[in-house]
């Protein structure tokens, strides 16, 4: 399902749309290289929003799958994805999202701006993707930065998370 913007407002009001007031269910990828890590910045909510690579899973589809499927979507790349680090529970009405966070390896490609397939050419909501330092990250507002980095140091503090994290 695709949705143009002279139907609903805002990219926010789409994404509000496709996945209010349900769970989700997201796969993620940690893309480490030269001590940066790879981030896509949506355009949501009147405000650029950084986050790693992932999206929703798909019936049938397993989470390396979806997470395969988001990346090559989202960045270009193609990946190879390794063990799940942790979960992140996310509630912030109306999105809810348990996000599965993978580590992942690029197998080939270069990374890019992509598409998110929910939005129509002209209404996408992906601007970039970046490899950025954590020191980038820290100096972006707090919430324009998915809530994982509130909790980091240095980037491999990513791999010493545990179980389920949660930001409410």
């Amino acid at each position: 399902m695709s949705f143009k913007r002279n139907h609903l407002k805002s990219p926010a009001q789409a994404v509000s749309a496709l996945y209010g007031n349900k769970v989700r269910v997201r796969t993620c990828g940690i893309f480490l290289t030269n001590n940066k890590i790879l981030l896509v910045n949506h355009a949501l909510y009147g405000t650029d929003f950084w986050a790693p690579p992932g999206g929703g899973i798909e019936f049938g589809e397993t989470a390396a799958e979806g997470l395969r499927r988001e990346f090559k979507e989202e960045t270009g790349l193609q990946v190879e994805v390794g063990e799940m680090i942790f979960i992140n529970e996310f509630i912030q009405p109306p999105l809810h999202a348990i996000e599965l966070f993978f580590n992942v390896t690029a197998a080939q490609g270069k990374p890019l701006a992509g598409t998110d397939p929910e939005f129509s050419d002209s209404d996408q909501i992906i601007k970039e993707v970046k490899l950025m330092s954590l020191e980038e990250i820290l100096h972006l507002p707090e919430t324009s930065v998915h809530a994982l980095f509130q909790r980091l140091k240095s980037l491999d503090d990513i791999f010493n998370f545990k179980g389920i994290i949660s930001k409410y």
